[in-house]
């Protein structure tokens, strides 16, 4: 199975399958040991600036959970496209556990094991904002893989929530939007709250 092949550790919006636009081969649910997620400040010059970019660091005490999705080598040119405000950094095969039937996953795995890092402003001066239509493909990927307890992990994980968000879900700017259902909706905006994100008064 790996031979030609490549894996890369989604932590965002690749959890969610509906996302994901190569023919890969294959999704896995795991958790990644070493790394946490955070929100940061796209790199200068990159547009939009005022909207924050999700990414992860190394964090020896921390695991997040997320998909690896093995795919064609021949496939990786597009995926770097897609991540193009990342820089893409090797990951060692050990750092990965497989959730569920797939735990045995491990003896199948490709060489080739990546994350994709984000790069950083050389100056934040203002906290950028959050992005709601981003924010609900990655929580329904979330929703849907890990359940309700993999949402709150989501939460836990990730540093940086303090911040305000724009609230494009009728009208939305993220090119790989989701649709989710008015309860669902609902329950993401509260714990968007509860997390401390600030929504704009009506």
């Amino acid at each position: 199975m790996s031979e030609g092949l490549v894996g890369y550790f989604g932590y965002g919006s690749l959890v969610n399958r509906q996302t994901l636009a190569t023919d890969y081969m294959a999704s896995v649910p795991a958790s990644l040991q070493g790394w946490r997620r955070h929100w940061q400040a796209r790199e200068d010059g990159v547009e939009p600036a005022d909207i924050a970019l999700l990414t992860v660091h190394e964090h020896a005490e921390s695991s997040i959970l997320g998909m690896l999705v093995i795919d064609r080598v021949e496939h990786l040119a597009s995926v770097d496209e897609r991540e193009a405000r990342y820089d893409r950094v090797r990951i060692a095969r050990d750092a990965l556990d497989f959730i569920g039937p797939e735990e045995k996953v491990h003896e199948q795995l490709p060489d080739e094991l990546y994350v994709y890092v984000g790069r950083r402003r050389a100056r934040e001066e203002s906290p950028p904002m959050l992005l709601q239509s981003y924010l609900d493909a990655v929580m329904a990927g979330f929703l849907a893989e890990f359940g309700e307890e993999g949402l709150l992990h989501f939460f836990e994980t990730t540093i940086g929530f303090d911040r305000a968000i724009v609230a494009d879900r009728h009208q939305p700017i993220y090119k790989r939007t989701v649709t989710v259902d008015p309860h669902t909706a609902s329950r993401f905006d509260d714990l968007l709250k509860q997390a401390g994100v600030r929504f704009a008064s009506p």
